[in-house]
């Protein structure tokens, strides 16, 4: 045989033997991967078996856990909504027992309302039988009036009217007249008065104190000189100072007389220049007085300045200032002007702090209250409203405005620091020994204000309030009628101007009230 087909049987059954073995290998080695797969399988299950177990066991617990914690929450809010519904029912049997209580109360106030009811009745038709009574004996006494006076009442009224409308204008008229003509002849005269007035604040018989000053001479030879020839420097001195000297037998002194201090201060200093010098003639009189007079001035810039900054007040005007350094020289009733003010202005700030207020605006409004007492300019106003013409002028603040306007009751107060200011004002004008005004003057004269209003008919009672400002005068209703209390107001008004001496206003008020007051029971 060819060797080649020998070697390829030979291979052949080489590759079929090699099969074979590998075959039987390769089924060896499966058998023995699936037995060991097969052992970890149940390996595996027996470990799953394991561990559901344990998650069973675990969640039971937990389910029981929360079983039991539900149940609690659940008992609790069963006992919370028990609780609720016993309150609520407890509640309702109160406002039951209260609803009858309110109807018990409202059964017997029907029954009172219905016997007052009654009672009223009754007494109504007890009034309307007294009316028809009385207008039966009102209509047979305007009869006999008519029959006595030969007139129906009708033109008796018509009369009446007439006369007193005619007595009325006439007399209207005349005080018309009489103001026209005293306002033309003496207006310079009048104003400066209500200026004076306004200033000074003190009665006539006590002006002398606030009016004079003593100018104390070395010897009585100077007066000579201060007269000079033919009276040539006395009334040179007169003219630029605008103050009266009154040359006397008083040895030694000069008096100087004037209602304005600030010129009284001035003539009393260029005097002591005049004296120290030597020279007394016009000339140097006109040019003393003017040097007088701008010192003055400055002293009075320096005054104010020094009392903005003691009190600590910032921002004021300049003219605001000055006038109250000018308070300086002015007093009412005997009390200095700026220690007034400055007096009012420490109460005001500590009112107003302790009211939990701006203490610095109440300050401010207490120093400036009375600048309308130190006008540059003559002014028919009174020194509330000037004053607060002025503040506003000079661009202070509303409250300011306000509470000088209204510190006598001749504004309307808007803010709250206004009645704190008039009420520190009253204080320190009050205070015993500020002024000099004797008590017993004082109530004599609040004393006869009221005698003089109860002296005329139908007047119950009289008050003088205000420190004598106002008059109120109080009729009974039954015996004045409202155009009788207006006659009375203007009546007793004359009388008082015509028979009392008085600084200022005074306003008369008449009240007519009528008051019906019955009780129920």
């Amino acid at each position: 045989m060819d060797p080649i087909i020998i070697y390829a049987i030979i291979g052949g059954a080489a590759l079929i033997v090699g099969i074979i073995v590998g075959k039987l290998i390769f089924a060896k080695n499966t058998r023995k991967k699936i037995d060991e797969a097969e052992l970890q399988s149940q390996t595996i299950l027996k470990e799953a078996e394991l561990r559901a177990e344990t998650i069973r066991k675990e969640k039971e617990l937990e389910a029981k856990e929360k079983f039991v914690q539900m149940k609690s929450a659940h008992d609790r809010e069963v006992n919370d909504r028990n609780r609720k519904i016993n309150d609520t029912e407890n509640r309702l049997r109160q406002k039951e027992q209260s609803v009858n209580q309110k109807e018990v109360g409202i059964e017997k106030q029907v029954k009172e309302n219905e016997a007052i009811k009654e009672h009223l009745n009754r007494q109504i038709e007890l009034v309307n039988i007294k009316r028809t009574e009385l207008e039966k004996h009102q209509e047979e006494h305007i009869r006999r009036l008519e029959k006595i006076a030969g007139l129906s009442a009708d033109e008796a009224k018509a009369q009446l009217v007439e006369s007193l409308k005619n007595e009325a204008q006439t007399q209207a008229i005349g005080i018309q007249q009489e103001i026209i003509d005293d306002a033309k002849q003496k207006a310079n005269k009048e104003a400066r008065k209500i200026i004076i007035q306004t200033i000074q604040r003190t009665a006539a018989e006590q002006a002398i104190e606030n009016s004079i000053t003593v100018f104390n001479l070395e010897s009585d030879e100077i007066k000579g000189q201060i007269i000079g020839r033919e009276g040539r420097n006395i009334r040179a001195i007169e003219a630029a100072t605008g103050v009266d000297l009154i040359v006397d037998d008083t040895p030694e002194a000069i008096l100087l007389s004037c209602f304005d201090p600030l010129r009284r201060e001035i003539a009393r200093l260029s005097l002591q220049r005049l004296v120290a010098d030597g020279r007394i003639h016009p000339a140097r009189i006109e040019e003393i007085v003017e040097k007088t007079r701008k010192q003055i001035e400055e002293q009075v810039m320096e005054f104010g300045e020094r009392t903005v900054i003691e009190l600590g007040i910032h921002g004021l005007h300049k003219e605001l200032v000055r006038m109250v350094g000018r308070m300086r020289f002015r007093s009412s009733y005997g009390q200095n002007l700026l220690m007034h003010s400055r007096e009012t202005a420490n109460l005001c700030a500590t009112m107003a702090a302790e009211l939990g207020l701006n203490p610095k605006l109440a300050k401010r409004a207490g120093l400036l209250h009375d600048i309308g007492k130190v006008p540059d300019e003559e002014s028919e106003l009174s020194h509330a409203l000037l004053g607060a013409k002025l503040a506003e002028k000079y661009g202070e603040n509303p409250a300011v405005i306000n509470a000088i306007g209204a510190h006598h009751d001749e504004m309307e107060m808007q803010y709250v620091i206004s009645p704190i200011v008039q009420a520190c004002d009253a204080i320190s004008g009050a205070r015993p020994g500020a002024r000099r005004e004797i008590m017993q003057q004082y109530l004599q004269r609040i004393k006869d204000l009221e005698n003089l209003a109860m002296a005329y008919t139908g007047v119950e009672k009289a008050y003088a309030i205000q420190a004598g400002r106002e008059l109120r005068v109080i009729v009974e209703a039954d015996k004045v009628t409202d155009q009788d209390s207006e006659k009375l107001s203007f009546e007793i008004a004359q009388k008082i101007q015509t028979e009392m001496t008085f600084p200022g206003q005074i306003k008369v008020t008449v009240i007519r009230e009528k008051r019906t007051v019955n009780v129920a029971r």
